[in-house]
Parts: structure tokens; sequence; C-alpha cells
């Protein structure tokens, strides 16, 4: 599943020419790839190990195979964490704040760190036995067992680096995530609030909601929003969280955990990269036309249809928090002609920034 979904998502972008279009489809699609080679190159080995019980590829691809598991989940955990950056300054920034946090440059640098970064705490300290400074002997006893006669690749690692290597890949991408994707929330129910109060304020009552019918539409904004981030956090933190915990916990209590919950917890953010795909990409609606047309074999029905048109001003219902967060990009001017001076600057201004409508459901 890890291997179609991502593989999907990158043929995705290299046959669709408007996905390439979006500054963030790029962060998604190194994700992606990112991913695949979790399950390509860390995945087939630990489940071989797992099912035999022992370790038969010699101490020094235990340490490469080791390096790849750090160094591939951390570069995954990067690039959500980008991601989050890049949606914040789309959706909580004006466009020219945008264009200029985010050139092209500075998508290369991020991009580029987020696979750099990772070989700092994976294949330097890793193949270099930083890790097990001071713990020697007792890796020395696990690696083999008198009983069986079994050799095992194991991974243990001392305090500094437990801590270095934690706050890294997980603890400061968590904090970064967090802010971000709050403040985005806030930013979305503020937007929530600015339509309902120009759907009130317009001079063609009649065409708009009635006051319950908009307070209903208001609360499905802000409970749409409230699930999207809900869901990408909640997964996220469900996958990560356990393993960075016994991670950090571990070394400060004789590393008594036992080995079937350090398992236990490994392969449930293993499934993270399997569930990034279907959050970043498949709730996306071009991903999603994308998909169609590469699994229906270019089928015209789900040919791209041009510009998004609006078939009436401020319908809610049309596409969640969307549209309330597109009024982030509505240049402050008067309110008049039933909204459809609103509606034409806000599709100059998307226009000019290149996002769709699914600016915070990727």
């Amino acid at each position: 599943m890890t291997v179609l979904g991502n593989l999907l998502v990158m043929v995705a972008l290299c046959k669709d020419r408007q996905l390439r279009k979006k500054k963030t489809n790029y962060f998604i699609v190194s994700l992606a790839f990112a991913d695949l080679l979790v399950a390509l190159l860390v995945m087939p080995f630990a489940a071989i190990e797992l099912t035999t019980g022992q370790w038969r590829y010699g101490e020094t691809f235990c340490l490469v195979r080791t390096s790849l598991d750090v160094l591939l989940t951390t570069a995954s955990i990067l690039h959500l964490c980008c991601i989050a950056l890049d949606r914040y300054y789309a959706i909580c920034c004006q466009p020219l704040v945008y264009r200029n946090k985010m050139t092209p440059v500075r998508v290369t640098l991020m991009l580029g760190g987020c696979w750099v970064i990772p070989t700092f705490i994976s294949f330097l300290p890793i193949m270099q036995s930083w890790n097990a400074i001071g713990i020697e002997d007792i890796i020395e006893d696990r690696k083999f067992s008198n009983i069986t006669n079994e050799t095992y690749c194991v991974f243990l690692v001392n305090r500094p680096y437990a801590l270095i290597c934690s706050a890294v890949a997980f603890y400061v991408p968590l904090g970064l995530m967090v802010l971000a994707y709050q403040r985005i929330y806030v930013t979305a129910m503020e937007h929530a609030r600015q339509i309902g109060t120009l759907q009130r304020a317009g001079s063609a009552p009649d065409s708009y909601l009635s006051h319950d019918q908009q307070g209903s539409s208001r609360m499905k904004i802000e409970t749409k929003a409230a699930k999207t981030l809900a869901v990408i956090m909640g997964c996220f933190c469900l996958c990560w969280a356990p393993f960075f915990i016994t991670n950090v916990v571990d070394p400060f209590i004789h590393y008594s955990v036992p080995w079937q919950m350090w398992t236990a917890w490994l392969w449930l953010g293993y499934v993270n990269s399997g569930l990034n795909p279907f959050l970043y990409a498949f709730l996306n609606r071009a991903f999603r036309r994308a998909f169609l047309m590469i699994l229906c074999c270019g089928d015209e029905r789900y040919a791209r249809q041009g510009s998004y048109v609006p078939s009436r001003p401020y319908s809610a219902s049309a596409n969640g928090t969307s549209i309330a967060l597109r009024l982030s990009f509505i240049p402050s001017r008067s309110y008049s002609d039933n909204g459809k001076r609103i509606l034409s600057s806000e599709l100059e201004s998307q226009d000019s920034t290149g996002y769709n409508t699914d600016r915070l459901s990727l």
C-alpha cells in the first residue's frame, strides 16, 4: 500500500502540468519519494528480521540499514513540517508575503534541508558508532543469543544521541507544525466569520442564506477545518509519538523497554509513510483528478476543465473551509455589487498565487 500510494503521487506530478505549477506539490512529491524509499529499503529488511527472528546480513549492513531507517523516516517528518510552514505562509499571509517567502530558491533550500539534515543524525553518527559510546557492553550482549545461537541487528542509543536525535527528528518539527496549524485554524475561523458578515451585509438578501442557514454553514466550515487539521496532526502524533517518547525514556531506565514494544512502536511509525499519500495528496482535488486520469488511462471525462468559476457568490458548501480561506487574498476594498467585485479580486489574487481551492485540505 505504501509503495503504490506514494508511487501514484509521483506519477501524477510527472504527468500533470498543472500540478507542477504549485510549490506545495513539490514538498508533497518529495515526501512521497522519502516514504517510497522507506517502503522499499527499510520495511522489507525489518519484516524479514521480525518474521525469521534473526539478522542474516552482517554487522556492516545492519549499520547501513539502521542509518537508512533514521535518514528516511526523519526526512519524511521534516517534509511534513515544511508542508505545514508552506500552508501557513499561503493561508495566513498576503500573496506578496507568500511570494517573498516561498521563492523557488527557498523551496529548493527547504527541500535540500529535508534530506541533508537527517544525514547528520543518521549515517554520520551511526557509522562512526557515536550512538554506542558508553553502552558498548549492552549492545554486544544483545547482538548474540547464546541460547538460540542467533544474531540480531541491535540499535541502542546513549542519552546524548537519544535527546539530540529525537529533538531534530520529532519534537522540533512537532512544535512548528502545532504552531503553524494553530494559526491556520484561527485564520480559517476568522474568514468564516467574515463570510457570515458579508452575507448579512449584501444588497440582495434574497440570494443569500437566511440567518439560521448562515450560522449552520459557518459551523460546517469551522467543523471541516477542525476535522482536517485534527486528522493531520492526530495521525502524525499517533504514529510517531510513542516511538520517540520511548526513545528518550529508554536510556534513562537502563534500556529495560521490551523489544516487542520497540517493534510495535517502530512499525506504527512506518504506517505513517503509508498514510501520508492519503492525508496530503488524496484529499487534494487536483491530485484526485490526476489519479483518475492515470487509473482510467486518460479518460477525457476527467480532463481538467480550465479555471474554476463559482456558480454563485459565497456558496459555503461548495468546498468547505477553502472558501473561507480564499478570502485571505482579497484586497481591502468596499463590498458592493452583490459581492461581484469581491469575487473578481479574489480570483485575480488566487490566479497570481497559483493556489487552488484545496489549500487547506491538501
